[in-house]
Parts: C-alpha cells; sequence; structure tokens
C-alpha cells in the first residue's frame, strides 16, 4: 500500500503554528532562522506569538503555512510514494519531493503572495462555497452568468469553490440556489483565486519561476492543473505557471491518487481540512494529520 503525503494551503494557519518544532529540534530552530534572513523579516515570531488578524497579512500567512508542512516535513524525515498539495501547498509539495530546494520555494511563495495582493487590490473579487450539488451543474451556470465567474476548487464531492468578479459570483450564487445548491457562501477571502483575474499575478510569478531550477522530484507529485503524477521538472514548472489562474482539482487528485495505489495519507501542516476532504472522496482509506511533533 503506497502512502502519500499531502500539503494545505491559506486558510489553516492559527497562532503559535510551528512554536513546538522551533523550541524541541535545532534542525527545525535552523531553518525557521534561515527563513527569517530569506524573507527579511521575523516571520517566527508572527507565527509563534501573532493574533489570527496577524497571520491574515499576505506577507505572513502563505510562507507561514509552507515553513510550517515543508520543516514538519523535514523532521520527520518523510519517504512518500506520491506528494501533492492545495493551492500554496502545491509548494510544499514540491519542496518535500526535492523538485525545489527549501530556498527557492521559500523565495516564490514570498513573491507569489506579493504578486497575489497586488492582483487582489487591482483586480477585486471574491471566492463562493457551493454545497450539495453536482459539479456540472455549478461549470454549467457559470458559463452562463454574465462576467468572470469559475469553477475554482473541486474539493470534494458536493464541495466546489467557485471565483470571480463580485457581482458575477452573487449572480452565480443566486442560480445556483435555484438550481438546488444546499448552501452558497460567500468566502471572507481578498480576491478571487484560480480565476483568470489572477492573470497579472501569474506573469509576474512566471518570471520567477523561469530563474530557478526545478529537479527531478523523488516521487510522482500529483498537481492541482491537471490532477496527474508528475516526475518531469519542465511539465512540473509549466504547471505551477499554470497554477495562479486554473482550478484546483483536489476531489480529482484524491481519486488518482487512490486509483494508483495510495492506501495511506498524512497531511502535513496546519490544520486538518485535507484529510476530511479525501476521506469524503473515499471513506475507506486511511488520512491522518500532523502539525506538531
Amino acid at each position: 500500500m503506497k502512502h502519500a503525503y499531502v500539503f494545505p494551503g491559506q486558510g489553516s494557519q492559527y497562532p503559535g503554528m510551528g512554536k513546538d518544532l522551533y523550541e524541541n529540534n535545532a534542525e527545525a530552530k535552523a531553518l525557521f532562522e534561515q527563513a527569517n534572513d530569506i524573507l527579511g523579516f521575523r516571520i517566527t515570531e508572527i507565527m509563534f506569538e501573532g493574533s489570527a488578524e496577524d497571520l491574515k497579512q499576505t506577507k505572513v500567512t502563505q510562507p507561514a503555512v509552507f515553513l510550517h508542512s515543508v520543516i514538519l516535513a523535514k523532521v520527520f524525515g518523510i519517504k512518500p510514494d506520491a506528494v501533492a498539495g492545495h493551492s500554496l501547498g502545491e509548494f510544499s509539495a514540491l519542496v518535500a519531493a526535492g523538485a525545489l530546494s527549501f530556498e527557492d520555494g521559500l523565495r516564490l511563495v514570498a513573491k507569489r503572495a506579493m504578486a497575489m495582493q497586488k492582483c487582489c487590490e487591482s483586480q477585486p473579487g471574491g471566492m463562493a462555497a457551493i454545497l450539495a450539488l453536482a459539479d456540472e451543474v455549478v461549470e454549467k451556470v457559470c458559463d452562463e452568468t454574465e462576467g468572470v465567474v469559475v469553477a475554482a476548487n473541486y474539493n470534494c464531492p458536493g464541495q466546489l469553490v467557485i471565483s470571480g468578479a463580485n457581482e458575477a459570483i452573487d449572480a452565480a450564487c443566486v442560480k445556483l440556489k435555484e438550481a438546488g445548491a444546499k448552501r452558497a457562501l460567500r468566502l471572507p477571502v481578498g480576491g478571487a483565486f484560480h480565476s483568470p483575474l489572477m492573470e497579472a499575478a501569474r506573469a509576474e510569478l512566471e518570471q520567477a519561476i523561469a530563474e530557478v531550477e526545478f529537479h527531478t522530484p523523488v516521487c510522482p507529485v500529483y498537481q492541482n492543473v491537471d490532477a496527474q503524477p508528475q516526475t518531469d521538472p519542465e511539465i512540473i514548472k509549466q504547471n505551477i505557471i499554470a497554477q495562479l489562474t486554473a482550478p484546483v482539482r483536489w476531489t480529482q487528485i484524491a481519486q488518482n491518487m487512490i486509483a494508483d495505489g495510495v492506501g495511506e495519507f498524512t497531511e502535513l501542516g496546519p490544520g486538518a481540512v485535507l484529510q476530511g476532504l479525501i476521506k469524503k472522496v473515499n471513506a475507506d482509506v486511511v488520512a491522518e494529520s500532523k502539525s506538531a511533533m
């Protein structure tokens, strides 16, 4: 039976995250201090002592979640048969699998966060969770709604997040409730992530990614864009560039991993969202989460 490691995205952060690692493991402490130097500010102080509001700052959130996940993976010395990450978590997965170095991964995540923040300010938008409706129905309603609104996060069967311009999101939510959605709930996020409105951020990140060396990973990386197991560094690079404006196909990733023989999943990083989503895809697999030593 294969064992996969999965890595959470933005939104799973919490005050105090990673503090036990820093205090109880010399390797972890050294990596956190290296991260402080690379970022140019002491992110550890915000992670360990800051409030939930402090952790919501864009320049903090994404690097914080990335660091917690990647440092856990290094401390545990994982030997995965496969990896995947949800949105931001894909960068953690790439570092855990050796496709990206720790330093390059952190720099790209920091640049990604700032590029997305700029995009949110220049292209206002939002996201909404649609519950208990078939994916095809959600896709059809988005296609038929005026303005920019697309399926953005295929999280698990019956849970799909849409993304786009605010007016289009509101209009789609009304139609989706009429079509039978149990809920169509606006999410407290600052932008239209994984939609065409992120194009400026995608272009900015593409330049940064082009300058970074990608390596052959130690195991397949199931990527957000196509949900397929990838090991070719060039394909991995192109998929990570496309990720910002493309949907996160998490449902399909979990289905494909299970079909390929993965029966055990460990989520590394803050929270336990992904293990729950995986169990909704297939209740028979073993799924656990680790956020501390």
